[in-house]
């Protein structure tokens, strides 16, 4: 006999309308009850009917999530987060791609809307600030790697200026002066902070100097060939701070190339912390953020939008980890 909703509420000592609610997501519910009603789904065995609840309600259950690269290790992690928390709410993502290309982001965007996603997920996305506030006129969205406020949108962003800052201060503290910097894309607003957190620590020191900063494109091959530039221009570092980890493996790569030890000749830092990191030769000193908390914490933010909730700017934080490619530069 099939399991309904009906036989579900009974067993859990709830009216349907709660198990309805549990089920969507779309309003706060006693924990209590949640978790009772939650049991007593996985003991029955019950499968909502999707296309009936389409039908009644006007919701798909399916969440869109734009991401840049879907076999990025950072977006990978991030992705993994999202999927966690929208399965406890019985909500399916829909992952696309727009591989930083602003008319194939559009697209996947449209793609979405054509199958009546409840809300969208953008992860660092390229479209402009009015762009994405005229998207959330017409679907609530959560946008990741700006602070950006409107109507139907909530917003979130680790502090990336406080990361590098810090990851800078530590190199300085360790002896280094000249501390080169493997910046990400310039139009990307984290990318701009990170070099701000990196020019703030230097501040007016006599060896800052603009031929240490080279733009990268947050890829492995970006950092390996900025390394490269960096090291036939003859500009002398003993540092080098990466805008993402990605780009520090690449650089790591391009000094081994060189004949120069990590962290002996050149210490080198990046910033993410992915899980890859730890297990670097030698393991990688970071600037820390979970990306998969962001995307758990981005999928609570949409979930509250569809609950009618206000979404607002959510500013996450960053934990400096040091590991083995750093070295005080008297020691080495």
């Amino acid at each position: 006999m099939k399991v309904t909703l009906s036989m579900v509420a009974q067993e859990a000592a709830v009216s349907p309308s709660t198990v309805s609610r549990i089920l969507n997501g779309t309003a706060k519910v006693d924990p209590v009850k949640q978790k009772r009603v939650q049991e007593v789904i996985e003991r029955l065995g019950f499968r909502p009917d999707y296309a009936a609840r389409t039908l009644a309600g006007g919701r798909t259950s399916t969440i869109g999530v734009v991401t840049q690269f879907i076999d990025s290790p950072f977006y990978g992690e991030v992705l993994r987060g999202i999927e966690i928390e929208l399965r406890q709410h019985q909500q399916v993502p829909l992952f696309v791609s727009g591989h930083w290309d602003e008319a194939e982001e559009r697209a996947c965007i449209d793609l979405l809307r054509d199958r009546k996603v409840d809300g969208i997920i953008a992860l660092n996305s390229c479209l402009s600030d009015a762009q994405l506030k005229e998207l959330a006129a017409d679907v609530p969205l959560v946008v990741t790697g700006r602070r950006l406020f409107g109507p139907r949108m909530a917003s979130l962003d680790y502090d990336n200026i406080g990361g590098a800052k810090e990851a800078v201060e530590h190199l300085i503290e360790q002896g280094h002066e000249r501390i080169a910097f493997i910046s990400g894309p310039t139009n990307h607003v984290d990318a701009r902070e990170r070099l701000g957190g990196y020019m703030a620590a230097l501040g007016n020191r006599a060896h800052r100097d603009p031929r240490l900063i080279v733009d990268a494109d947050y890829q492995e091959q970006g950092g390996f060939d900025a390394t490269m530039q960096l090291l036939d221009s003859g500009v002398g570092f003993t540092a080098l701070l990466a805008a993402n980890d990605q780009m520090a493996f690449g650089a790591r790569l391009a000094l081994h190339e060189r004949g120069l030890r990590v962290p002996q000749d050149v210490s080198l830092v990046g910033f993410d912390d992915l899980y890859f990191s730890r297990y670097m030769t030698p393991p990688l000193t970071t600037v820390h953020h979970s990306a998969e908390d962001l995307g758990r914490q981005a999928s609570q933010a949409l979930l509250g939008l569809l609950r009618g909730e206000s979404g607002g700017h959510h500013l996450l934080p960053t934990t400096f980890i040091q590991r083995q490619s750093t070295h005080p530069i008297s020691s080495v």
